[in-house]
């Protein structure tokens, strides 16, 4: 499986000046093209090429593969919008293939410059990057974050063989209030994110009516913390819910709520919480996390999964009468809502499995 690792660089006071010019250098000549580009509506490589790889290489200082990367870059972000021109960073991310990066080992790269390559140092701080076994594939991104070099590279994870189907499957219920409930009853809820997320707006918009100096390197080192706290909080959840299901040697089952934010519509005051629901983040890292343990994940219509009586089936928006609960017309049974969504999410897959070996 191939899994994204950010690692740590740790260049000298003369590489990160080499390195900083670089990057603008790629940048400037990713404008450039990008500019050539929206003036002559074209996103092939290739056309773009015999239009400026030559001005790029003289008026920027750029290697030849450097050039193409810099077109390239270019092109990748004009074909996703033509009707805007790309602007990038000055410090944005720089695209590095094996021609002009080289790992010398495996706490050292050799990074290509203007002025020549240099070996980097580099400070491992994730779990993949020595594990047995894995290996380095395609291209890495050098990235510069709060005056810190880092490189994306992907890494190749060997997968343990998924054992047979599973009869039972751990239902999940995803949610804003709860982000995530399964169906043995333990409910990860949202609050302190959305605590986090509520008290950050209202400190951004001091800072931003005060508009002094200050006030923006204050906005600046805060920009990406909310962020770090929230993808910290999934990657707690996915994995203690992969590590439940690899104990008990169940699948996890998961709501498919692709295009939910277009299907719904929410009230003023909780619109903020709405389009800042990270689902498919944590879905993501559930994902990548059970393929790594061997456990099986399979999506789910949500449909009235949340309407629904576990116990006799029942389905009725009236079972409903807040978020909180479920109380069943039919049958009386009262509980947790989340907790009975998971339990009807787990019963859908052992379903959906039967229907498949059919």
């Amino acid at each position: 499986m191939l899994v994204t690792e950010t690692l740590k660089l740790a260049p000298s006071a003369e590489q990160c000046e080499t390195l900083l010019a670089t990057m603008r250098a790629c940048n400037a000549a990713a404008n450039r093209a990008a500019e050539v580009a929206f003036r002559h509506r074209t996103a092939n490589k290739i056309s773009l090429q015999k239009l400026v790889y030559a001005e790029l290489r003289a008026d920027h200082g750029l290697s030849a593969q450097m050039a193409i990367r810099s077109i390239a870059k270019a092109c990748e972000v004009y074909k996703r919008d033509k009707k805007i021109k790309p602007v990038f960073r000055e410090l944005g991310a720089v695209a590095y293939d094996q021609r002009i990066l080289t790992w010398r080992s495996r706490d050292a790269v050799s990074i290509l410059t203007l002025t020549g390559r240099i070996v980097v140092p580099v400070v491992y701080r994730g779990r993949w990057s020595k594990t047995s076994g894995t290996t380095t594939r395609g291209q890495a991104d050098l990235l510069y974050r709060d005056g810190m070099f880092f490189l994306a590279v992907v890494v190749d994870v060997p997968e343990p063989a998924q054992e047979d189907e599973p009869h039972e499957w751990l239902g999940v219920d995803l949610g804003i209030v709860n982000l995530a409930t399964d169906s043995t009853g333990e409910a990860h809820t949202g609050k302190g994110v959305r605590a986090v997320r509520r008290r950050n707006a209202r400190l951004r918009a001091r800072l931003q009516a005060k508009g002094t100096k200050s006030a923006k390197r204050l906005l600046k080192a805060r920009r990406r913390k909310e962020s770090r706290f929230a993808r910290n909080v999934n990657h707690v959840i996915s994995k203690r819910l992969v590590g439940k299901a690899k104990d008990t040697r169940t699948g996890i089952a998961l709501e498919d709520l692709e295009g939910i934010r277009e299907r719904l519509t929410v009230r003023k005051a909780r619109r903020a919480d709405h389009h800042s629901w990270a689902f498919r983040r944590l879905r993501t890292f559930v994902t990548y996390k059970a393929a790594i343990a061997g456990v099986p994940v399979r999506l789910v219509d949500p449909r009235n999964t949340s309407r629904t009586c576990h116990r006799c089936g029942h389905c009725d928006k009236r079972n409903r009468p807040n978020r909180d609960d479920f109380r069943c017309l039919g049958c009386g049974f009262a509980g947790p809502a989340d907790h009975n969504a998971a339990i009807n999410i787990g019963r859908r897959a052992v379903s959906h499995a039967a229907d498949d070996a059919a």
